[in-house]
């Protein structure tokens, strides 16, 4: 592949035998405008098509190098579909830049399938140090010049350089004044999806944790505190931990392995938002603030490293306290509410309902119900709604949607006309009970 360092000189350049012949002639004059504006929108333009031939390129030697790891490596072809359908789409952007901004927007949920490879890879980076001496025969097999280390980490690489390359697609369209708001949406896109999938990385690494993280809710911020721990007046030294902040539980752990490249995390303790306290303010230092348990005599206080930080996390906190509390008040009319939302809710459009936390008979997080009560609890809730089963993990991608795991009881409040289910989960020993949209494909048929 060329590489055109002057986008503004490929207009000059003698097309290569299998390069795009219509990138050099698209909205661009053969005379040279002498209007300074004209040339100035010229110059603009010949940048975006530099910018999407290189998108294309680049495309098709990521797709070359997973086809070495499938067909190589894997010895089988079943994956390599996944990911040619992005390409062949992309492709077609070259006749039509316009839609390069909705390809992404409409891939949003398949380009998901990037978090859940990262939240894998700590687990393939423990396999390949495990059986090195067999992946480095492979490689000899196979004659590949890299590694299979390499390969795998080249999606990482790919998700970022689609933001990058997004990024100077807006720009050169900004200059050439062109409407840039669906391109603007894609690359706020691109932005999310590299942050989910350093997230889910720093996830897979944690360790000991026995609950299930996809049973938490979605992962809101993620962070490194010094924690200092008072019980009954009695001060702890401050400890640097790595703190998750869910919409169901905040969970603290040790960093391990400090300085590596790959560092894991130890699981330390969790505290359920349910039972949440919080003090937003420590006299003497704005970068700290204090979580508490209900029903337990011991603060943490959390430092942060600087006060940006510190005001960011008081705000997402704050923001499911209040969730908590809204629903708090209103929980005699829950009822009434969720039977309302089934007619409310059949419209196409998502609509975001907060979550309900938990109701106990034992002011404590770790009080866990009776089967009996799980059994009422069911069969109550479930009056006059579909129950249906959970058949396949599924992560929340959108604000308005909550994670569900195999096995788990929902009922199905409204669905939509792209097979998109409301459902309320009833609260379990792992979780509080919630209500949001999943995918109909993950749901068994109606019983």
């Amino acid at each position: 592949m060329e590489i055109i360092k002057d986008p503004s000189a490929q207009e000059e350049k003698t097309p290569e035998p299998g390069s795009f012949p219509s990138f050099g002639s698209v909205a661009v004059s053969d005379q040279t405008p002498r209007d300074p504006e004209t040339e100035k929108k010229n110059k603009a333009l010949r940048g975006r098509m530099f910018v999407l031939n290189e998108m294309v390129q680049t495309e098709k030697d990521y797709v070359k190098d997973l086809g070495i790891v499938v067909e190589g490596f894997m010895r089988r072809v079943t994956e390599k579909v996944a990911f040619l359908f992005f390409m062949g789409e992309l492709e077609k952007c070259v006749e039509d830049q316009d839609k390069l901004a909705e390809l992404f927007i409409k891939h949003e949920r398949r380009l998901h399938m990037y978090v859940i490879y990262c939240q894998n890879k700590p687990r393939s980076e423990f396999i390949v140090a495990e059986y090195d001496t067999y992946f480095e025969e492979v490689k000899q097999e196979i004659n590949s010049r890299l590694s299979i280390s390499d390969y795998l980490i080249k999606p990482i690489q790919r998700i970022t350089k689609y933001q990058l390359l997004l990024k100077d697609f807006l720009k050169y369209s900004s200059k050439a004044g062109l409407d840039c708001q669906e391109i603007e949406k894609a690359v706020d896109l691109m932005f999310l999806v590299p942050k989910r999938c350093n997230d889910m990385m720093n996830l897979g690494r944690l360790q000991g944790y026995e609950g299930k993280l996809t049973a938490q809710g979605k992962l809101l911020q993620q962070d490194t505190f010094f924690v200092t721990e008072q019980d009954s007046g009695v001060l702890s030294r401050s400890k640097e931990r790595r703190v998750f902040l869910f919409e169901q539980i905040v969970i603290f752990s040790e960093l391990l392995r400090k300085g590596s490249a790959t560092p894991g995390y130890q699981f330390k303790r969790s505290i359920k938002v349910s039972y949440l306290n919080m003090d937003g303010q420590v006299e003497g230092d704005p970068c700290k603030f204090v979580l508490s348990c209900r029903g337990s005599s011991e603060r943490l206080t959390l430092q942060a490293a600087n006060v940006d930080i510190k005001q960011e996390w008081v705000r997402s906190i704050r923001e499911l306290l209040d969730l908590q509390s809204s629903f708090l008040t209103g929980n005699e009319s829950g009822s009434l509410s969720r039977q309302a939302s089934s007619s409310s809710h059949s419209s196409s459009s998502h609509s975001s309902t907060p979550l309900k936390p938990a109701s106990s008979t034992h002011d404590s997080p770790a009080h866990k119900p009776s089967k009996h009560q799980e059994e009422e609890l069911d069969e109550a809730e479930c009056n006059g709604l579909s129950s249906v089963l959970v058949m396949q993990d599924y992560n929340a991608v959108k604000e308005d949607e909550i994670c569900v795991v195999v096995g788990e009881k929902v009922q199905i409040l409204a669905s939509n006309q792209q097979n998109m289910c409301l459902v309320y989960r009833p609260a379990n020993s792992q979780s509080p009970a919630a209500e949001g949209w999943v995918p109909g494909h993950v749901l068994s048929s109606t019983q």
